[in-house]
């Protein structure tokens, strides 16, 4: 069907105007009877936060997203232009996209009344209509709502009391569309000042001029509680006309989180070079334990939150420690180990904010402290108790692992390497009297590759649980006696 060029055309084709809000509201309500997702792609808010923003969204609020970094916010407001229609029409020309039959701009009302029926029409597309800004302290009133344009003034010869002369912000371009802001609490108080009349009475004010243009938008924000106090504030005005306040969260198992990563993380590399990486089920589980460690541990700032965005990071360098492994052994499969992500630190130590203890320790120390939390989790769920306290199987599970432990006794030591192949591992790690029988006994792996890793995990895990020490050098790490560790610490000092 040919789509209507002119206003006579639109009328006759039966098209009516409607406000944003309740355009998105219809098409919320259509796709929540027919099941679809409301914002896909979105994981672990299906019961929290989705809800509320779609009562919001049926209550015809604009709304603000409150939560720490790394919370979906963003990803939320970007995904609304999914509630608006595939396309509008409006008068072509118009910097406003002046609605054919209310329009608002003085454009607009002098092209109706100078064309009538044969004003122009233009049809506006759904991409085109979210407009998104990030809120810094530089931002001005004029880069939001707009300023008299001198240039346009002296160039057609117009008072600056002229309508014309105005120069729009992109607030008034968003207009007949959704506005976001993102981390509104940057924006400097007065600025804040000049959205109050958009939300309350859907008009602006430029320089005082008496203008009045009732703007169609659904406004929406999102905002990090941390910056109420180390960056700025919602003046109180602004945040009492914002109708709907939602709080964001983390996810809040690690089956969400794995989620979560699966979704975002580059893991199945591409291309003719690339190497098969194969992440085992308790090396993802491992990777998210390292997130819900830092969002509990005591180095780390927990008013700024830990991103879900490291996870991500994390596993991409896991992944990528391991395809250099196999690059450099020649080999054509990998699997990752715990290694791998004791060598993944940089996606660690530039994602979490320390406190002050914190900074004291250091972020490397910091960020193996966590990756040490996470691996002893994983091991504990998957092995007996290294200590023997109330395990369920035995009066002293430790008794497993004590080959291993005499082995460390007797004053031997075991150095290892992310870079080491598969079979140059297995033959340092067969030399551990006792270490794959413990992993033989507890899980049931027929590959290889893994088998080895998981025996360098419960070796790992040995360590966190004290009854092993661990030296770092310089491309490794040495494992050895904890008492002659301890007795080495004694002579040194």
């Amino acid at each position: 069907m040919t789509k209507p060029t002119t206003f006579g055309e639109l009328k006759a084709s039966g098209w009516t105007p409607c406000t944003v809000k309740r355009e998105m509201r219809r098409n919320l309500v259509r796709l929540m009877r027919a099941g679809e997702p409301v914002f896909p792609g979105v994981i672990g808010y299906d019961k929290t936060v989705i809800p509320q923003v779609q009562n919001a969204i049926l209550s015809g609020h604009d709304f603000i997203l409150l939560g720490l970094r790394g919370q979906a916010k963003t990803r939320m407001l970007r995904a609304l232009p999914r509630l608006l229609d595939d396309e509008i029409p409006f008068l072509a020309g118009s910097e406003v996209h002046d609605d054919p039959f209310a329009p608002i701009s003085t454009f607009g009302h002098r092209l109706l009344a100078e064309e009538g029926d044969a004003a122009p029409i233009e049809w506006l597309p759904r991409a085109e209509r979210y407009h998104e800004k990030l809120a810094t302290p530089d931002v001005t009133i004029s880069d939001l709502i707009g300023d008299i344009d001198p240039i346009k003034a002296a160039t057609r010869k117009l008072t600056f009391a002229d309508p014309d002369v105005i120069h729009f912000g992109i607030v008034p371009r968003a207009n007949r569309g959704i506005f976001a802001i993102n981390e509104l609490p940057d924006l400097q108080a007065r600025i804040q000042v000049g959205l109050l009349n958009i939300l309350e009475e859907g008009d602006i004010q430029i320089r005082g001029f008496p203008i009045r243009m009732p703007l169609d938008m659904c406004l929406t924000f999102s905002a990090n509680p941390e910056d109420y106090t180390n960056r700025g504030n919602i003046i109180t005005p602004l945040r009492d006309r914002i109708a709907s306040q939602i709080l964001t969260h983390y996810p809040r198992t690690v089956e969400e989180s794995m989620e979560i990563t699966r979704q975002e993380a580059w893991v199945k590399r591409d291309g003719d070079e690339s190497i098969e990486v194969r992440v085992p089920e308790w090396m993802q589980i491992l990777i998210e334990e390292v997130a819900f460690a830092a969002r509990d541990s005591e180095f780390v700032d927990q008013n700024s939150g830990v991103s879900a965005r490291m996870t991500i990071s994390l596993m991409e360098n896991v992944v990528s420690n391991a395809e250099r492994r196999a690059l450099l052994t020649g080999a054509s499969v990998a699997t990752t180990r715990v290694s791998d992500v004791l060598s993944a630190m940089s996606a660690i130590t530039g994602k979490v904010e320390l406190v002050f203890e914190g900074e004291r320790e250091g972020a490397q120390s910091v960020a193996h402290h966590l990756v040490g939390k996470a691996t002893r989790e994983v091991f504990d769920v998957h092995f007996p108790d290294a200590l023997g306290a109330g395990a369920p199987k035995a009066a002293d599970t430790s008794a497993e692992y004590k080959p291993i432990l005499d082995w460390f006794g007797a004053g031997n030591s075991l150095d290892v390497s992310d870079m080491l192949s598969d079979a140059e591992l297995a033959t340092k790690l067969g030399d551990v009297p006792g270490l794959e029988d413990v992993v033989k006994a507890h899980l049931d792996i027929k590959d290889g590759a893994e088998r080895v890793a998981v025996m360098e995990l419960v070796l790992e895990g040995l360590h966190q649980a004290s009854l092993v020490a661990r030296n770092e050098i310089i491309g490794g790490r040495v494992y050895k006696d904890v008492f002659d560790e301890m007795a080495q610490s004694l002579r040194d000092s």
